[in-house]
Order: structure tokens, then sequence, then C-alpha cells
């Protein structure tokens, strides 16, 4: 399992084109990816559950599917996903009150659903409400737990490189054979 003696070994072609293949697929991930915002809209279109805060409707580890039309009006009882300012990570929760100005103007408030108070706390200060230019998406379907790979990743970096190292080594030895 001489890795390192493997890649000396090769010649310059087979190096190009295991470099010209992992090339290949990472540009063809983001082509997909820009695709999936373009589609949806949305500048996140998939998304994963962090916490606990929307039990029972969505359990830690849910993958969440997004769309966001600007055009869609937001309403009471919706699930979105927005970003508040000072914070890098988006939040889903349900929107509990919606007000709507003559003007178009919409502005609302959100709640975790397994939160005893509302999200004002979560957003900047001085912020009483969230408006449309807050939503990175609102949820149109999941699936339920695929996220927690990414969960596992994010909890235990160690675990993600072993998996790294692990499947380097698959593609590796799988040429050879």
């Amino acid at each position: 399992m001489d890795l390192f003696g493997d890649l000396r070994r090769m010649n310059k072609r087979q190096l190009y084109y295991q470099v010209l293949n992992f090339a290949m697929i990472v540009s063809s991930a983001l082509m997909i990816w820009k695709g999936l915002i373009v589609v949806t809209g949305s500048e996140s279109p998939i998304v994963v559950v962090l916490s606990g805060s929307m039990e029972p409707a969505f359990h830690r580890g849910d993958l969440l599917f997004l769309t966001n039309f600007q055009e869609d009006p937001i309403r009471a009882g919706e699930i979105v996903v927005f970003k508040v300012e000072g914070r890098d990570i988006p939040i889903v929760h349900r929107v509990i009150k919606v007000h709507e100005k003559e003007n178009g103007d919409i502005k609302f408030l959100t709640k975790g659903d397994n939160n005893e108070v509302d999200d004002r706390g979560l957003y900047k200060e001085g912020q009483n409400w969230l408006e449309k230019k807050d939503v990175v998406g609102r949820a149109r379907g999941f699936l339920p737990y695929v996220g927690m790979v990414t969960i596992v990743m994010n909890d235990y970096p160690k675990f993600k490189y072993a998996v790294l190292a692990i499947m380097g080594a698959f593609v590796l030895l799988k040429r050879e054979s």
C-alpha cells in the first residue's frame, strides 16, 4: 500500500489522465450546483438541518430542498431558511406572523417549532422582523437523516480526513486491478 510509490511509478500520461479525471468530476459537481441555483432561484438549493429546533417537522440531519422565487408571497406557516447579519450559518424556522404593507413590502417573524419563544433574539440587534432579502429559500421537500454525513464530518474532522484517505486509496488500488 505504498501510495506515493504508485504515484512515482505512473508515467506522465497516466498522471495527467488522473488529474484530468479529478478536475472533470469537480467541475461537473460545480456545474450541477450552479444549475440548481439557477433553476431553484436559491443561493443554496440544498441545506442540512443542524439543530433540533424544528422537531417534529424536521430532525437534525434532514436534507432540505429549497426554492426561492421572489414572486411567491411569504405566508404564515411556511418553513423558510434565512440568514441573519453577523451569523454564517442559515437558520431553518417557520413563519408565524406576516405584515404586508400597501406598497408590497413584507416583514415577517419566525420561530422554531420546538422553541418556546420567537426568533427575535436570533436576529441582529435592533431587528424585530425579517424581510424577503433575508430569505435563502423555502422548504419544498426533504430526505430524512441524509445530511447526518455532513454533521458527522463537521463534528469529527479526523473522521472526514480518514474517509478522504480511504477513498483516495480505493481509487489508486482500483486503478491497479
